[in-house]
């Protein structure tokens, strides 16, 4: 009985001893914040950017219509390959191939609080901003800014897109 006991005893300690670890380890816990744009779940992500061209940009109701043609801009290896395989060279100047597959346009609403930055003449590389009532005047021939533009539109332009409304439209520089 008394070696039964002890049995007991000693069955009962190592469960604890087991349950309860031996002190040394410790839980470590790390918060990683990431921005409301992040790709969470299954479906689409909430944020998507494309590079392309602007065909038309019309005011309608209290916003604006965007028919926008997207491509590709490749950098890099993926350029060379890519030009490789259009033109059977690999020379890519300023290391930068445009790919525009189709020239089928895709239709966007902007509202008038979206942001754009168009490149004009004597700014920086960043841009300057302009009114999306500006942007549709250049995208229709017309310049209603102080400043000539460095380049036309027509280099084209960056789009972030949540679900089918654009929130921003940056112009790409084309060297």
């Amino acid at each position: 009985m008394k070696q039964a006991g002890l049995l007991l005893l000693g069955l009962v300690c190592t469960t604890l001893l087991a349950t309860t670890g031996c002190g040394s380890t410790k839980t470590l816990t790390k918060t990683v914040t990431v921005p409301g744009t992040a790709k969470n779940g299954v479906g689409a992500p909430r944020e998507v950017v494309e590079y392309g061209y602007i065909k038309s940009l019309k005011s309608k109701g209290s916003g604006f219509t965007l028919r926008f043609d997207p491509a590709w801009l490749l950098t890099g290896k993926t350029a060379n390959q890519a030009a490789f395989e259009d033109t059977g060279s690999s020379d890519v100047p300023n290391d930068n191939y445009v790919v525009n597959e189709s020239t089928r346009a895709y239709t966007y609403i902007v509202p008038t609080n979206a942001q754009v930055r168009v490149l004009t003449t004597g700014a920086n590389l960043n841009g300057s901003p302009i009114t999306v009532a500006q942007l549709a005047q250049l995208a229709n021939g017309k310049n209603p800014l102080p400043k000539p533009l460095f380049e036309p539109i027509s280099t084209g332009f960056w789009i972030s897109i949540r679900n089918d409304k654009v929130e921003s439209l940056e112009q790409q520089y084309r060297p």
